[in-house]
């Protein structure tokens, strides 16, 4: 994967194509690549959907405890994002937060 950050819809659709391509940490690579070029201002929203990715790749692995920790660490980032009302280039954020406090302890 580059890690040029391609522009914020295409760092989505690229990142929903390689989780369901079962390519969950290349999708972190993107998404990290967004949130180190990136404003500030959106930093928990790519870093959150990041560590989403890296949470799923834990789970794939069988780690539990280190899936446990991405998802609850991903839930936190991405709330923080929801609080300030921004735009999350269509990203449903309240959906992504309750999966991901779905997925801790159901391995």
């Amino acid at each position: 994967m580059s890690e040029e950050p391609l522009p914020p819809e295409e760092t989505l659709e690229t990142a929903r194509e390689l989780v369901g391509a079962g390519r969950p940490f290349s999708a972190h690579e993107v998404l990290e690549a967004r949130w180190k070029a990136g404003p500030v201002e959106e930093r928990d929203l790519w870093q959150g959907l990041a560590q989403v990715c890296v949470a799923m790749t834990h789970a794939a692995r069988g780690n539990q405890v280190g899936a446990d920790r991405l998802f609850d660490r991903a839930a936190e980032r991405l709330t923080a994002f929801a609080a300030t009302g921004r735009w999350a280039y269509g990203v449903d954020v309240d959906a992504v937060v309750q999966q991901a406090r779905r997925h801790i302890g159901t391995l």
